[in-house]
């Protein structure tokens, strides 16, 4: 595989590893390692990147409108209320991944991000911490460079996972890190290095104490 692709259509460079299918490509161009502060956005994609263990992403992707539906719009605290009910209409929800250790977490998880938010003021302020507040602008050529995981990614999966929360392995930190703009891993000859490295530079700039 090159280290590369161009698009036919419009002539840019991108990681390779959106491949050619216009949603993985639309989530790459717009998405991907752009700085997220949000919370409900910082808990969706808590939550998808915990479902998509032992899949592909894309599988995650197209799901992923079908999980909004399910999940209340991931607002954290109608999804922390979720009772037996619940959990046994996502059990039986085709449009999701229907696994119940899965789905146990993410309600499991809501419950954690609340203390977490009580603690922090915010989810973003608490995770963000892993990272001095200053998204990580690595360098890479290949994807063959591109690490797993990070003593970032370690130092965060072993304090979730003391504060009782699931799917939390630093495989999947690392993952939910490079989604929400905590490390910048485009490749450097992508179109979107340089555009999310200005946009982690102006989120530095703008947050308190960073």
């Amino acid at each position: 595989m090159p280290d590369t692709l161009i698009s036919p259509e419009v002539s840019r460079i991108r990681c390779p590893w959106c491949g050619s299918d216009p949603l993985y490509r639309d989530y790459h161009d717009r998405e991907w390692g752009v700085p997220v502060d949000d919370d409900r956005r910082l808990f969706e994609m808590l939550v998808l990147e915990g479902a998509q263990a032992g899949l592909s992403w894309l599988t995650i992707l197209k799901k992923r409108e079908r999980y909004r539906l399910a999940f209340a719009g991931f607002a954290i605290d109608r999804v922390a209320a979720f009772t037996d009910a619940d959990r046994q209409r996502l059990i039986t929800d085709a449009g999701i991944v229907r696994n119940r250790l899965k789905i146990d977490s993410a309600i499991r998880n809501a419950r954690g991000v609340l203390a977490i938010q009580e603690e922090f003021g915010s989810l973003a302020a608490y995770l963000w911490r892993f990272v001095d507040n200053r998204p990580l602008d690595n360098a890479w050529r290949t994807l063959a460079e591109i690490p797993a995981r990070s003593g970032a990614s370690d130092a965060m999966s072993r304090d979730l996972k003391q504060r009782g929360f699931n799917f939390v392995g630093s495989t999947i930190c690392y993952a939910l890190m490079q989604s929400v703009g905590m490390v910048n891993d485009h490749l450097v000859d992508c179109f979107r290095y340089e555009e999310t490295r200005e946009m982690g530079a102006a989120r530095s700039a703008a947050w308190p104490n960073s």
